[in-house]
C-alpha cells in the first residue's frame, strides 16, 4: 500500500517536472524567436538607413557634377556621408545605435536642403555672371572690328578683362630727319643728310585701362638686323625677351594720347638700306612695324 502511493507520488512529481520543462523550452523557443526576430528588425532598420545614406550620397555626388566648379562644402559633408555609412555597416545593430544614426539622417537630410539652396544660388549668380560677360564680349568685339583698320594688328587676347584692358595704337610713324641750324627738323630720305629716327605714334582711348604710368619699347632695327641705340634687355612673365632700344614713358588718361621720341645718330652716320621700327606694350606684346628706306 506505502509502495503504491510512492510510486503515485513520483508520477505525479514527473509529471509536474514534464509540465514546467515543457514550459521553459517553450519559452526558451520564445525568446530565441524573438531574438531573431528583433534581429531581423534590426537588420532591415540598419539596412534603410544605409539606403537613406546612400540616397544622400548620391544626391551630393549629382549636385557636385553639375557644379560648374568644386564645391568644397559639397565634397565635404559627401565624404562625411561616405563616412556614416561605413560606420554603419561595420556597427552591431542595436536600436541605441540606430537610433542615433536615423536623428544623424535628418540632420544631414536638413543640411544637404541647406547646401542645395546654396549651390541653386551660386548657379543663379553665375547665370548672371555669364549674361554680363558676354555683353562685354559683345561690346569688346565690336572694337576689335575697329582696331583691324589700324596699323597695329592686336594679337588675340587670353581673356575678356585683357583684351578690355590692352593699350593699342590708332598712328603709327617713323620719319628720317635732318636738324637745321635754327633747330627746325626737316624730313630726308638721304642716309648722310640724316640726324635721327622721329617715331611719334598715337595711343587709342581706352576707358577700360587702368590710368597711369605707362612705358613702350622701341626696337630700330639697321640694314644688317643690329639694334640701334643701347640695346636694352626686358623680359616678361612668361619668359619672352625683347632688346630694344630706347624705353618711352607716358602717361595715360584714358582719352587719345600723341606720343613722339628720337633716336639719335650712331657714332658713325645712317647707314644706307631698309630699316625697321617696332613698338612693343609694357608686356612685350608688339603693337606695330614701320619700313623704311634711307639712300
Amino acid at each position: 500500500m506505502t509502495e503504491t502511493k510512492n510510486n503515485n507520488g513520483l508520477k505525479v512529481l514527473a509529471g509536474l517536472l514534464g509540465v514546467v520543462l515543457l514550459g521553459v523550452i517553450i519559452y526558451t523557443v520564445s525568446l530565441y524567436q524573438d531574438k531573431k526576430k528583433n534581429e531581423v528588425a534590426l537588420t532591415e532598420e540598419k539596412n534603410l538607413v544605409v539606403e537613406d545614406l546612400n540616397s544622400l550620397k548620391s544626391e551630393y555626388d549629382k549636385a557636385i557634377l553639375e557644379s560648374n566648379a568644386t564645391n568644397e562644402e559639397l565634397v565635404s559633408a559627401r565624404d562625411n556621408i561616405a563616412k556614416y555609412i561605413d560606420s554603419v555597416k561595420s556597427m552591431k545593430a542595436d536600436i541605441s545605435s540606430l537610433s542615433r544614426y536615423r536623428r544623424q539622417v535628418r540632420v544631414l537630410t536638413a543640411e544637404r536642403e541647406q547646401l542645395l539652396k546654396q549651390v541653386d544660388s551660386l548657379k543663379t549668380s553665375n547665370t548672371l555672371i555669364a549674361m554680363q560677360r558676354d555683353s562685354t564680349y559683345t561690346e569688346l568685339e565690336k572694337q576689335t572690328v575697329f582696331n583691324d583698320s589700324l596699323v597695329v594688328q592686336n594679337t588675340q587676347l587670353a581673356d575678356v578683362v585683357e583684351k578690355g584692358s590692352a593699350l593699342n595704337l590708332s598712328k603709327f610713324n617713323v620719319d628720317a630727319v635732318k636738324e637745321r641750324n635754327s633747330g627746325k627738323l626737316v624730313s630726308t630720305s638721304r642716309a648722310k643728310s640724316t640726324d635721327k629716327f622721329k617715331i611719334c605714334f598715337t595711343v587709342a582711348n581706352n576707358v577700360i585701362a587702368e590710368a597711369g604710368d605707362r612705358e613702350f619699347f622701341l626696337e630700330i632695327l639697321d640694314p644688317q638686323g643690329n639694334v640701334l641705340g643701347e640695346s636694352y634687355s626686358k623680359t616678361n612673365d612668361s619668359g619672352a625677351s625683347v632688346t630694344y632700344s630706347k624705353g618711352t614713358n607716358f602717361y595715360f588718361e584714358n582719352k587719345a594720347l600723341d606720343v613722339c621720341d628720337y633716336i639719335s645718330k650712331p657714332a658713325g652716320d645712317f647707314q644706307k638700306g631698309n630699316y625697321m621700327v617696332n613698338v612693343y606694350d609694357d608686356r612685350l606684346k608688339l603693337l606695330g612695324t614701320s619700313k623704311f628706306a634711307l639712300k
